[in-house]
């Protein structure tokens, strides 16, 4: 994989995991953590999918890198409610 791919592909899954956030309602820090809760949305979002046999939904391949938009922002979502959760004062 390239650099420019690399860029990229981290600017997706930083703006993948920013809208997860949003729909959560809970936002775990900036646009560095956006993208890391992108990739791990990504991963649980496609590991939920293959779970229930459902199809892939607007992947966009980059550098040979396939990544699941509608996968990722779904998966972002469930991953920063449940550290919402579990994190939040009481």
């Amino acid at each position: 994989m390239t650099l420019l791919g690399l860029l990229v592909l981290a600017i997706i899954a930083a703006i993948t995991g920013s809208l997860g956030q949003a729909l959560a309602g809970y936002s775990l820090g900036g646009c560095l953590v956006s993208a890391v809760v992108g990739f791990i949305g990504a991963y649980l979002g496609m590991w939920i999918a293959r779970r229930f046999g459902l199809p892939d939904i607007l992947v966009l391949n980059i550098d040979g890198q396939a990544f699941p938009v509608v996968w990722s922002i779904i998966g972002s979502a469930i991953f920063s409610a449940l550290v919402g959760l579990f994190t939040r004062r009481r």
